[in-house]
């Protein structure tokens, strides 16, 4: 394929990623002529780490507004809030279901009979008043520009551990519940490791920004180390559990995988700060 030809067709794919992760719209007439093909989903996953950056920076971009006229509580707050309308809170909801069908003993069907009912139940409610709570209080406790810069790297790595799953890990849910909810059922091994490139990408270019521009008002490379690892843990550790439970992933795990590292990228940097 011709360098302009494949050029192209890698911004189609991350245009359908943009489209499955978050509820961004497109222009009119992009949307015509971007067109429609169910393989392009499974593609467009070694894309989904580079719409978590866009997210981060729309995150960052409203924190760092907000710190200017609100108390940091309320500014992460309102960042938050930015985050969660674009992606129209797609990962909170898959961890509900996620913890709802695994938190307690419920066998394999039965469990994923749980994950795909609308209701919310107390498993999932506790755990997104703690994972929200948790990424609020830490994010709020990290200098502006540590925060700013942890929420472009959490929501990219968070999302390259999901990858990581649809690549380790088969599908678990009911085939045709897939054909009615569209989902990234399956990564090439050149997918997954691109994926990873644009979160490796993005934890380099953060490292340089550091070293030129901002010594003392960004992270360094230690703290993104420590985050990498976080994140990697939290997925090793949400892979082997997914696999006992269900013997692969759904939709919804992988929502729960990406709020857990996400999370874990968020504390492993609160915890770096000072050292």
């Amino acid at each position: 394929m011709r360098p302009l030809a494949a050029l192209g067709r890698e911004a189609r794919l991350a245009l359908v990623a943009l489209q499955f992760l978050t509820r961004l719209p497109l222009p009119a007439p992009l949307a015509r002529r971007l067109g429609w093909d169910p393989e392009w989903l499974n593609e467009s996953a070694r894309h989904f780490p580079l719409v978590g950056l866009g997210v981060g920076l729309l995150g960052a971009a409203v924190l760092v507004s907000a710190a200017a006229l609100f108390p940091m509580p309320v500014a992460v707050g309102l960042s938050m809030a930015a985050t969660l309308w674009a992606t129209g809170a797609f990962h909170e909801d898959g961890l509900a279901d996620c913890v709802d069908g695994l938190g307690g003993s419920a066998e394999r069907e039965r469990a994923l009979a749980i994950m795909k009912d609308s209701r919310i139940g107390s498993y999932g409610a506790l755990a997104l008043l703690l994972v929200l709570g948790l990424k609020a209080a830490a994010l709020a406790a990290l200098p502006l520009g540590w925060a700013a810069a942890t929420l472009c790297a959490g929501h990219t790595l968070s999302r390259a551990v999901a990858v990581g799953l649809i690549r380790a890990l088969p599908y678990a849910g009911d085939p045709a519940q897939a054909k009615v909810k569209p989902l990234a059922r399956r990564v090439s091994t050149a997918g997954c490791a691109l994926a990873f490139a644009w979160a490796a990408a993005v934890l380099a270019a953060l490292a340089v920004l550091q070293a030129r521009f901002a010594p003392y008002a960004l992270p360094g490379p230690r703290a993104w180390g420590a985050a990498a690892l976080a994140a990697l843990a939290v997925g090793w550790a949400c892979g082997r559990w997914f696999r006992r439970r269900l013997g692969g992933v759904t939709g919804d795990t992988l929502g729960a995988a990406q709020q857990f590292s996400e999370l874990a990228v968020i504390l492993a940097v609160l915890a770096m700060l000072g050292r």
